[in-house]
């Protein structure tokens, strides 16, 4: 690999670096845009009002499962 090949992918590595550092603040206001627009469907067909509020409803019911399932693992622990 010469000099020439080294010096064009290191430029392409921090073209990259920059168009990902610019595009929305930090990891944890991406993560948190992600968790948002998944509970709220937004990949589900709107126009299919059944597919687009089963999505929703379905996704609230599986985050109270899971608290559920952590409050009575905590308990769980806690009884010995």
């Amino acid at each position: 690999m010469g000099s020439k090949d080294r010096e064009t992918e290191s430029q392409r590595i921090l073209d990259r670096v920059a168009r990902e550092a610019e595009g929305g603040g930090s990891l944890i206001s991406r993560t948190a845009q992600r968790v948002r627009g998944h509970m709220n469907a937004q990949d589900a067909d709107k126009a299919d009002w059944a597919e687009y509020w089963g999505t929703r409803i379905g996704r609230g019911l599986g985050i109270f499962f899971v608290v559920g399932l952590l409050v009575w693992f905590i308990l769980f622990l806690m009884r010995g």
